[in-house]
């Protein structure tokens, strides 16, 4: 694995600190009146989720982390356990369920999802950014008003509550932003 400089490290990296695997989320660069520069840099563990923040001057070295991605398919979910197939190798594997966190509900059956290994360990499941989701509870569609920054609340077919523009109706297919978590335009 490669080593780099303290301040190398940029928001997306991926590092090996105090025995642990974890993604740099923020980073700012400070430059004091006294003493030298460093970055200070907001870590995410990939394993447990723990927040830490750390400071790394330029001539720290810390070992950059290359993770492989892999598009799997999602067959079914058992003891809450989401399991996915390789469409190359046709291999199953069993991940759990909250890796995926608030974002569970959107996974759909045969779905293709992007999963990080470290060498066997998978880190992190990636969804399609936008998923197409039924409005199943909205309240009527109002004629003659406009979409000017009002909304009004939704449940979807997976039980997610979002804002809907005004002129989205009951049974109306909408795309989501997965990662936002909120409408994105009609179906």
């Amino acid at each position: 694995m490669p080593k780099i400089n303290g301040n190398e490290i940029r928001p997306g990296i991926t590092v090996e600190h105090d025995g642990g695997l974890w993604a740099a989320v923020k980073v700012s660069h400070v430059k004091p009146g006294k003493g030298g520069a460093f970055a200070q840099v907001e870590l995410k563990n990939l394993r447990d989720g723990r927040k830490l923040n750390e400071r790394f001057r330029s001539e720290d070295k810390v070992e950059q982390v290359r993770l492989e991605t892999k598009d799997q398919q999602f067959l079914y979910e058992t003891d809450g356990m989401l399991v996915f197939m390789d469409s190359e190798t046709f291999e199953q594997t069993e991940l759990p369920a909250d890796l995926l966190g608030d974002r569970r509900p959107f996974l759909q059956d045969g779905m293709t999802a992007s999963v990080e290994y470290y060498g066997e360990e998978a880190l992190s499941v990636q969804l399609p950014q936008k998923v197409i989701c039924k409005v199943v509870e909205t309240e009527p569609v109002q004629k003659g008003q406009t979409s000017a920054n009002s909304f009004k609340p939704a449940i979807l077919d997976n039980g997610v509550r979002i804002m809907v523009p005004p002129f989205v109706g009951q049974d109306e297919d909408i795309v989501v932003h997965t990662e936002l978590m909120e409408y994105s335009e009609r179906a």
